[in-house]
């Protein structure tokens, strides 16, 4: 589930080439906070699951939402 939520993101990935020095900038759209750089759309794409999953993994860890991706909801319910 969480390799299919992580594809899932990344399939959401929008790049776009810098202006001022050719490098690739990405985002994921829903992801506030989740963006990377690089020289290489490959770099850019490497750095950006990179940032993906410690933004998750810090979500997780403060108990706060992850939005839903192709009917993937990885938040974790709290327990009584």
């Amino acid at each position: 589930m969480f390799a299919d939520y992580l594809k899932g993101a990344m399939r959401q990935a929008k790049y776009e080439i810098l202006p001022d020095d050719g490098a690739l900038y990405g985002e994921i759209p829903g992801f506030e906070g989740v963006y990377a750089r690089g020289v290489t759309l490959e770099a850019c794409r490497e750095e950006l699951a990179e940032v993906l999953e410690e933004w998750i993994f810090l979500r997780i860890s403060q108990h706060l939402t992850l939005p839903v991706v192709d009917g993937i909801d990885p938040t974790i319910p709290e327990t009584a």
